[in-house]
């Protein structure tokens, strides 16, 4: 099919159309969830904090709390090796965990994490250690 055609014109302009949609929705869908304040703490809006100013676990917030443990972890569209690179984490850096499930093994772990930083996106439970309340289950 050539690119000139009418239908490979109507085939990509379906895609840009999803394409856009899916950003503006991604955003929207996670403002729902909550965002980093960008402090450097990691904490979001006290949203972990109990009057006293001490992390309280999260059990009252939808989100559990991580660190990623990796030099750099691919966070994926699907809990699987093989699906498509969403973003990637770096060492040190702290997450939110919405939910968590199985997937394919890594270095025989098979729980994989939903984290709802930005983007929606699945890392291997290997490579994210929990802080605090473990995180629900999809």
């Amino acid at each position: 099919m050539s690119l000139r055609s009418p239908l490979a014109r109507l085939a990509i302009a379906a895609a840009a159309g999803a394409l856009v949609t899916s950003a503006v929705a991604t955003p929207a869908l996670a403002d729902d969830w909550g965002q980093d304040d960008g402090q450097s703490s990691g904490q979001y809006e006290g949203q972990y904090e109990d009057s006293s100013g001490q992390y309280d676990g999260g059990r009252h917030d939808r989100f559990a709390r991580g660190v990623v443990t990796a030099s750099t972890l691919l966070l994926r569209s699907a809990p699987n090796r093989g699906s498509q690179v969403i973003r990637v984490a770096h060492r040190g850096e702290h997450v939110s965990i919405f939910c968590k499930t199985t997937g394919e093994s890594v270095q025989g772990d098979r729980l994989w994490y939903l984290l709802p930083d930005g983007t929606w996106a699945w890392g291997a439970a290997r490579f994210i250690e929990v802080i605090g309340a473990p995180p629900r289950w999809c």
